[in-house]
């Protein structure tokens, strides 16, 4: 069962106008992380969520080591670990009709040597009560941004509209957290590149049986074309559309689906049963992307708002916290003073930039390139993925490169 949501009951009236410290759009891991991080140091912040609740299906689930070690470092790490979770020690796929580890994670110099997979509702639920404990924290659900608040080439703030209806919120900063589709970075006019080819995923969940593989997270199927994830008793599985879009898949039939999926999981055949309509099935739509210039003055991106990753690895979730983290460093001072400047909101970005280029290269060599005469092939799996199953010991790397990244950030001391 989901935890609870941190506002069970009715949520107090929004006044028509609140001033902050700092407004986050979007109580996702980023948001709330950043406002749980910027609230323990004493700043006031007010993070705004759309939603009613966390409740949603096919979210990022993977909490990797360099995440786990961040709520180690805010004493935090055994009340998370306390909730229902399944933990990846290593990461699988099948390439070649052999089982290979592709990442192993037992070298890491960090308390948890795993992932841990939760149900994101249950992580965004224990990180936003955790956060209410601080006096400077304020979520408030059902708060839907409706454009930002601009004063001299500033952006000082933002309205939203509410169930109380419409809120101003005067800030000092504006942080869009609020992910690949976010409202903040449009309204913004920030420009966004994007890389590789935009792709589909149907996600869907399959009953997990005694005789089922042993993965915890893995299977990448003859070409690299399906996802399995161990949910305790179901699995979370994706299967990635190649050279055919998700209405082209509705229009040949559901059993056609079943048949296709049915060919590259290592699950039985008649398992596939268990999707019995297109409503059992969810659209993903997939792109990298990432800001040019993840700033303007008064207002700074973060996590998918700032740069879009593919489900490959879970980066997305992790990524998101590291940002945080590191926003949380240089801002908690200047934010608490008045004093946050353009160079503060680049600096944040000139820290986060090289981790986020490097893991988003890293994702585009794990998808490898379609052939370019036949859009519905591929040169088998890619060769990132061919020189871990050739050298077992690269898995170990892998390892690294997943479960912390290329700059894992830690929490400062006494909030920053």
């Amino acid at each position: 069962m989901p935890l609870a949501s941190p506002l069970a009951s009715p949520p107090a009236p929004a006044p028509a106008t609140l001033e902050t410290a700092c407004a986050i759009v979007g109580a996702g891991p980023g948001g709330l992380m950043l406002g749980l991080l910027l609230a323990r140091a004493g700043v006031a912040v007010t993070v705004l969520e759309k939603h009613a609740d966390f409740l949603r299906d096919f979210r990022g689930d993977t909490i990797h080591p360099s995440t786990l070690e961040v709520m180690h470092e805010l004493g935090l790490l055994d009340g998370l670990l306390a909730l229902p979770h399944t933990r990846a020690p290593r990461l699988h796929a099948e390439i070649g009709g052999r089982d290979v580890t592709l990442a192993d994670f037992s070298r890491l110099p960090t308390r948890c040597r795993f992932i841990a997979f939760m149900p994101q509702w249950d992580f965004l639920a224990f990180l936003a009560r955790e956060a209410a404990r601080h006096p400077h924290f304020r979520l408030l659900m059902q708060a839907e941004t409706q454009a930002l608040i601009e004063e001299d080439g500033r952006i000082v703030g933002l309205s939203a509209r509410t169930p109380q209806g419409p809120l101003t919120v005067r800030a000092g900063l504006v942080v869009g957290a609020d992910g690949r589709n976010s409202v903040v970075r449009e309204k913004a006019g920030l420009a966004v590149e994007s890389f590789g080819t935009p792709s589909e995923v149907l996600w869907m969940k399959l009953s997990h049986q005694p005789d089922d593989p042993p993965y915890t997270m893995g299977h990448g199927g003859p070409r690299q074309g399906f996802v399995m994830v161990d949910r305790g008793d179901y699995w979370q599985c994706g299967f990635v559309l190649r050279g055919q879009s998700y209405d082209e898949v509705q229009a040949k039939g559901l059993e056609a689906f079943r048949a296709s999926v049915a060919a590259v999981s290592p699950l039985p055949p008649e398992r596939m049963a268990e999707v019995r309509s297109w409503e059992d099935v969810s659209l993903l739509r997939v792109r990298i992307d990432r800001l040019t210039r993840w700033w303007r003055p008064g207002l700074l991106c973060i996590g998918d708002a700032a740069h879009a990753m593919s489900p490959i690895g879970g980066f997305g979730v992790n990524l998101a916290i590291q940002d945080a983290v590191a926003a949380a460093n240089r801002l908690a001072a200047p934010l608490k003073a008045g004093t946050v400047s353009d160079r503060d909101l680049a600096a944040v970005e000139a820290r986060r930039r090289f981790p986020t280029k490097a893991t988003q290269k890293m994702q585009l060599m794990m998808r490898g390139k379609r052939r370019s005469n036949d859009a519905t092939r591929r040169n088998g799996p890619p060769a990132f993925l061919k020189s871990i199953a050739r050298w077992p010991v690269l898995a170990h790397l892998a390892g690294r490169l997943v479960g912390l990244g290329f700059r894992p950030e830690h929490v400062k001391p006494n909030g920053g």
